[in-house]
């Protein structure tokens, strides 16, 4: 998993609320579990005038020229401006995944889905929680180009502007997404530990050990 620690990045403003992870990214891409591939597809519904399927080449698709990523203006961009209840609905984690893939790695909204916010910390996402009037603030002030300054080591953002805005993570998930620490890296990181405990286990309990 990628680590986060600072980002500098181009603002992609997607004014709507309560976006659900089937318009995130829609069932009939769920079928796969590779965690690649998905960026292509997502807000697959609002993005193209067509209907996607997996494995389908979307590079000749019709597009919805008035979706907000299909403007030239917000090619590129890295952090997604949102408003609240992102990400409800199913817990697929495929939602995560499609916005990893496609480039976004913040998120700032005024509040998530508990499931979703918490995929996101394990797919290296930082998503960020702002007040609704400092999100308005933020919606206002978007222009072409505007760009973010995101530091998670020291949970401030700056504004173009030089405004400095505060934001609050669980320790642990900044510790976690800071290092790029997933819950594999994580439990890998007692490896030493765990070599020493099954070793000890297997002297204990042989018989649970003979067939492996």
């Amino acid at each position: 998993m990628k680590a986060f620690t600072q980002l500098t990045a181009l603002v992609a403003p997607l004014d709507r609320a309560n976006v659900d992870t089937d318009a995130i990214i829609p069932k009939q891409f769920l079928k796969s579990i590779r965690r690649a591939g998905f960026g292509p597809y997502l807000f697959d519904e609002w993005r193209y005038l067509d209907r996607g399927e997996p494995e389908m080449d979307c590079s000749n698709r019709p597009l919805n020229q008035d979706f907000v990523l299909n403007q030239p203006k917000y090619q590129g961009a890295q952090i997604l401006l949102t408003r609240e209840n992102f990400g409800c609905g199913s817990s697929r984690e495929h939602a995560p995944w499609a916005l990893e893939d496609y480039g976004f790695r913040a998120i700032i909204g005024s509040s998530f889905a508990d499931i979703f916010y918490n995929n996101c910390f394990k797919n290296g996402i930082l998503p960020i929680v702002l007040s609704a009037d400092l999100i308005d603030q933020l919606f206002n002030q978007v222009t072409d180009g505007y760009q973010l300054s995101v530091d998670l080591e020291n949970n401030v953002i700056t504004t173009p502007s030089g405004q400095r805005i505060g934001f609050s993570i669980d320790e642990n998930r900044r510790y976690r997404l800071l290092n790029g620490l997933d819950d594999i890296a994580l439990s890998l990181q007692h490896a030493d530990k765990i070599k020493a405990y099954e070793a000890e286990r297997a002297k204990r309990a042989p018989w649970l050990f003979k067939d492996a």
